[in-house]
């Protein structure tokens, strides 16, 4: 099989776990909707996960039921200094530069935000294209109809023909229904959605070779 496109989970997917940002992010969440939407906080956290669990993001939830405004909403949580949490990862650069497939983001962020963690990351320049929350409409992971709008709007009408790579096992199995071939990124075990496992991205050429097979043909 040829892989034609590989679409890359942001946070989590292109830096490591554990260095605070999501942490961070999810304070953002609560303090919106303490203060935006004036939530009791003992309630905040109980619905942000209710929300997160039921529509795939806490915006989406927030849409339905409390009419947000998604610009407002997303410039608030991603209003932090990333380069407190970010810093590049040695050798990725080099690595997504040599693989020869179209390489697209899929997030269910904003590509306000993707494109100042590729900056921090310094990996600018290294995609094709972002298939964010709003270009897809506000459709997002792990719904159908995210993963059909990516594909559009990536041009790429077959699905087995593409990789996801995502650190989110609930990500990755829709995917894997369509032909996607999918990557769990940060773990170590085993897991039903993934069509593979690795550690980090740095170990993609061994887990996957054949993404390199062909380059320069």
């Amino acid at each position: 099989m040829a892989f034609t496109t590989l679409f890359f989970d942001l946070d989590e997917t292109l830096y490591p776990k554990g260095n605070g940002l999501w942490e961070a992010i999810r304070e953002r969440m609560a303090g919106y909707m303490v203060q935006r939407l004036d939530l009791p906080v003992e309630e905040v956290e109980i619905l942000r996960r209710k929300y997160f669990e039921q529509y795939g993001t806490t915006l989406r939830g927030l849409q339905k039921h409390h009419q947000v405004d998604a610009d407002e909403y997303l410039a608030y949580v991603h209003d932090l200094p990333l380069g407190n949490y970010l810093q590049p990862v040695p050798g990725l650069r080099a690595l997504l530069t040599s693989l020869p497939q179209r390489k697209w983001i899929f997030t269910n962020a904003d590509a306000a935000h993707a494109r100042r963690v590729l900056a921090i990351l310094e990996l600018s320049g290294c995609f094709e294209g972002i298939a964010d929350i709003r270009a897809l409409d506000f459709a997002c992971k792990p719904e159908l109809e995210a993963y059909q709008k990516a594909l559009a709007r990536a041009g790429e009408q077959d699905p087995s023909r593409c990789v996801l790579l995502d650190d989110t096992p609930r990500n990755l199995a829709p995917a894997l229904a369509l032909g996607f071939t999918t990557v769990l990124v940060g773990a170590d075990a085993p897991d039903p959605a993934a069509s593979t496992v690795i550690p980090s991205l740095m170990a993609l050429p061994g887990s996957l070779p054949e993404l390199w097979q062909g380059k320069g043909n």
